[in-house]
């Protein structure tokens, strides 16, 4: 019997093998502009006794799941004591489960307690993707992220604090021919503040239905980058990255022109020295039509 899956769907690549759960369907805050994913759906936190029974499918359909990712937008935003009883479900139910995943918004980190995070932690909660976008103050009220630099950066050492791995985003792109030097100036000095443990680079696209919105909340003209500029943004973030413990570096989602994988600090000349390549024209960049979101 499948789940019964409320789409559309959406989890990180990293988790395309690994049992989903909808927890909540939607995104509670649901107002970024560079972000369409769950403009079609109302944001609902799920009962709990549609979830258990939902784990109880899932349990018979894949006994030996060693990974689960809590769906849809932000399931942090749940009460604490409920996706404790969550992780309490899951473990009865698939007892070889090793690692429990899910989205997080800044907010949503802040609005748990360090307990409450430790016990969700003690629990099985181990990993937290959380959508950085930019650390510029003025890209993330330009893209409405709801959240400042400072704020995010509180959340990430939060988590950090509570013993949670946090796995961030950052889009190339967000602030346009005009503010790219800004967007990444900030970001770099976010990242070079707070402790993550994975970092990941996206390539901004934007969604035909989203477009105009995304135009009207920027709040002037903005103008696309072209690869060339997204690769040099890359090599401005990638140079000023000294973050406070090791990273692991990834831009391998289907968005980017240039795959590239390492760890930061150790392999930064490595990926400098790759990027410098595909800017001198020496390494092949991924085709325009097969890359997306």
């Amino acid at each position: 019997m499948p789940l019964p899956y409320h789409m559309p769907l959406f989890r990180p690549p990293s988790e395309a093998d690994n049992l989903i759960i909808q927890v909540t369907l939607g995104c509670s805050f649901n107002q970024c502009s560079f972000c369409s994913m769950y403009r079609s759906k109302h944001y609902v936190q799920r009962a709990l006794d549609v979830v258990s029974e939902e784990i109880k499918i899932a349990a018979r359909r894949r006994p030996d799941a060693r990974r689960v990712f809590l769906a849809d937008g932000d399931a942090l935003s749940l009460p604490a004591d409920q996706v404790l009883m969550i992780l309490d479900l899951l473990h009865t139910a698939l007892p070889k489960l090793s690692r429990v995943s899910c989205y997080a918004t800044p907010g949503n980190i802040l609005a748990k307690s360090h307990d409450e995070l430790v016990q969700l932690k003690a629990k099985g909660l181990s990993l937290l993707y959380l959508g950085i976008e930019s650390g510029s103050d003025l890209i993330l009220k330009k893209i409405t992220k709801g959240a400042s630099q400072q704020g995010i950066v509180k959340a990430m050492q939060k988590a950090f604090d509570a013993g949670l791995k946090v796995s961030g985003t950052v889009i190339l792109g967000l602030g346009g021919k005009e503010h790219w030097r800004e967007h990444i100036d900030g970001t770099v000095a976010l990242l070079n503040r707070a402790p993550i443990t994975y970092l990941s680079t996206l390539q901004l696209h934007l969604e035909d239905d989203i477009v105009d919105e995304f135009q009207t909340k920027f709040g002037e003209k903005y103008e696309m980058q072209d690869d060339r500029g997204v690769l040099e943004e890359q090599v401005s973030l990638i140079s000023g990255l000294n973050p406070p413990k090791p990273v692991v570096f990834r831009s391998n989602h289907a968005s980017n022109a240039l795959a590239l994988a390492g760890n930061l600090p150790r392999d930064k000349e490595k990926l400098l020295s790759q990027l410098q390549a595909a800017l001198d024209g020496q390494r092949p960049l991924r085709p325009c039509f097969i890359r997306g979101m």
